[in-house]
């Protein structure tokens, strides 16, 4: 019996936000398996706002053009398999992308997941955890006393981030966009203060929490605030440029911060791309799952139900509607 296989494709580019009538859901039948090819049934698939910047074309990795099936990482169960190198139940990671279904060639998969919640593996020790990971610990090396601020403070990196820097012994002030995210931030992650920018003055706030400067800025949006943060960095500042989210919506590229503001504060200046951290990933693996199993560094998952829902998923994500990693649990 042959299976269906739901996908969700990109139908037109959206002209600022998107919204689900920018996707479409298309269903085909599954191809027979080739010699060394593997079948994977899709259990989670993550949404992260760099697909936005896939669709605009101003990503690192392929443009999507509409008609295109949409990307993203996925975890994976094993149904069907050609290669000895997985077996059928196996639970792995892989870019399977928006669908129910997906075939690899088994180099494409990770190895078989073992820890027991298996969407972990796309969050707190996925890719959002290793680039918070990545960005702090191995490029901005915190140090016992300094000033750390996170925007996006709750979403997958940034609550990470968060944790890992109080972990370090560092004053940690987040940056985030409603009342309900900002108490989560401090009651629940463990932040020292959280600015909440629908309701406050970012800079005068900034002024008040960082009086001495900011040590390290893990930047998640670029925009305005990369500007107002540098002008309040410290001497010897770590600036880690990771995300744009401020910008993916828009059709035009916003300037940076004038190269005086780093100057004067001797600032080092970190562009963050996480697949160059790939091979240290079970570094980090090691690093942060005790951590977990002790409940000592914690994720919020966001998780819609149905691969059909993923646009809804998608779109709340980049109106900052999320709370904590986005997920999607897909139903076949």
């Amino acid at each position: 019996m042959s299976l269906i296989n739901s996908q969700i494709c990109l139908k037109s580019y959206p002209e600022h936000l998107p919204t689900p009538e920018n996707f479409a859901l298309k269903q085909s039948t599954v191809d027979e398996l080739n010699e060394g090819e593997v079948l994977c049934k899709t259990l989670f698939l993550s949404l992260d706002p760099y697909m936005r910047s896939q669709i605009a074309g101003r990503h690192i990795t392929a443009p999507i053009k509409p008609g295109d099936l949409m990307f993203g990482e996925t975890v994976s169960e094993v149904i069907e398999t050609r290669s000895t190198q997985y077996s059928k139940g196996d639970v792995v990671r892989c870019m399977g992308g928006w669908q129910s279904y997906s075939i690899h060639n088994a180099n494409e998969l990770s190895a078989p997941i073992l820890h027991p919640q298996p969407s972990y593996a796309l969050s707190i020790l996925g890719m959002p955890g290793l680039t918070a990971y990545a960005g702090l610990i191995w490029q901005a090396q915190p140090k016992r006393g300094e000033v750390v601020v996170i925007p996006a403070a709750t979403g997958g990196v940034g609550a990470t981030a968060g944790q890992l820097a109080k972990q370090a012994g560092c004053k940690v002030v987040g940056i985030v966009g409603s009342e309900e995210k900002r108490q989560y931030a401090i009651n629940e992650l463990g932040y020292d203060e959280c600015i909440n920018r629908n309701a406050e003055v970012v800079a005068e706030r900034l002024d008040e929490l960082c009086p001495d400067g900011i040590n390290i800025y893990f930047d998640l949006v670029g925009g305005e605030l990369l500007h107002q943060v540098s002008t309040r960095l410290a001497i010897g500042a770590r600036v880690i440029l990771c995300g744009l989210v401020a910008e993916y919506n828009n059709k035009e590229r916003m300037q940076g911060p004038a190269p005086a503001l780093w100057i004067k504060s001797r600032a080092t200046v970190f562009g963050l791309v996480v697949y160059d951290f790939e091979p240290r990933r079970q570094e980090f693996i090691n690093a942060c799952l005790p951590l977990v199993e002790h409940g000592e560094l914690k994720m919020r998952e966001d998780i819609t139900l149905g691969i059909e829902n993923a646009p809804y998923a998608f779109a709340k994500l980049m109106q900052g509607n999320n709370h904590g990693k986005t997920l999607v649990k897909v139903v076949v």
